[in-house]
Protein backbone atom coordinates (compact mmCIF):
# COMPACT_ATOMS: atom_id res chain seq x y z
CA UNK A 1 0.00 0.00 0.00
CA UNK A 2 1.26 3.48 -0.84
CA UNK A 3 0.22 6.87 0.56
CA UNK A 4 1.12 10.45 -0.27
CA UNK A 5 2.67 12.17 2.77
CA UNK A 6 3.25 15.93 3.08
CA UNK A 7 6.07 17.44 5.14
CA UNK A 8 8.33 20.50 5.38
CA UNK A 9 11.78 20.36 3.73
CA UNK A 10 14.48 20.91 6.40
CA UNK A 11 16.44 23.12 3.97
CA UNK A 12 14.03 25.36 2.04
CA UNK A 13 11.01 25.06 4.41
CA UNK A 14 8.63 24.35 1.52
CA UNK A 15 5.74 21.95 1.97
CA UNK A 16 6.49 18.95 -0.26
CA UNK A 17 5.01 15.51 -0.68
CA UNK A 18 6.40 12.05 -1.10
CA UNK A 19 4.79 8.70 -1.87
CA UNK A 20 5.55 6.24 0.94
CA UNK A 21 5.41 2.47 0.56
CA UNK A 22 3.77 1.07 3.71
CA UNK A 23 4.49 -2.58 2.87
CA UNK A 24 7.60 -2.68 5.14
CA UNK A 25 7.58 -1.90 8.87
CA UNK A 26 10.55 0.51 9.03
CA UNK A 27 12.32 2.34 6.23
CA UNK A 28 15.16 4.82 5.92
CA UNK A 29 16.62 6.31 2.76
CA UNK A 30 17.86 9.54 1.18
CA UNK A 31 15.65 11.45 -1.25
CA UNK A 32 16.21 14.85 -2.89
CA UNK A 33 13.78 17.69 -2.18
CA UNK A 34 11.58 18.32 -5.22
CA UNK A 35 11.94 22.10 -4.72
CA UNK A 36 15.58 22.79 -3.73
CA UNK A 37 17.09 19.40 -4.79
CA UNK A 38 19.05 18.99 -1.53
CA UNK A 39 19.29 15.50 0.03
CA UNK A 40 16.92 14.63 2.89
CA UNK A 41 17.15 11.58 5.14
CA UNK A 42 13.67 10.08 5.27
CA UNK A 43 12.82 7.69 8.11
CA UNK A 44 9.40 6.28 8.84
CA UNK A 45 7.74 3.54 10.84
CA UNK A 46 4.68 1.51 9.90
CA UNK A 47 2.49 -0.40 12.37
CA UNK A 48 -0.19 -2.73 10.99
CA UNK A 49 -0.15 -0.97 7.61
CA UNK A 50 -0.53 2.52 9.15
CA UNK A 51 2.13 5.23 9.18
CA UNK A 52 3.05 5.67 12.87
CA UNK A 53 6.17 7.86 12.66
CA UNK A 54 7.90 10.09 10.11
CA UNK A 55 11.14 12.09 10.26
CA UNK A 56 12.69 14.21 7.48
CA UNK A 57 16.17 15.52 8.36
CA UNK A 58 18.96 17.28 6.53
CA UNK A 59 22.05 15.12 6.04
CA UNK A 60 24.21 18.08 7.11
CA UNK A 61 23.75 17.87 10.86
Amino acid sequence: MEIEHFFICPYCWQNISMVLDLSADNQEYIEDCEVCCRPITISFKVDDGVLSGFIAESIEQ
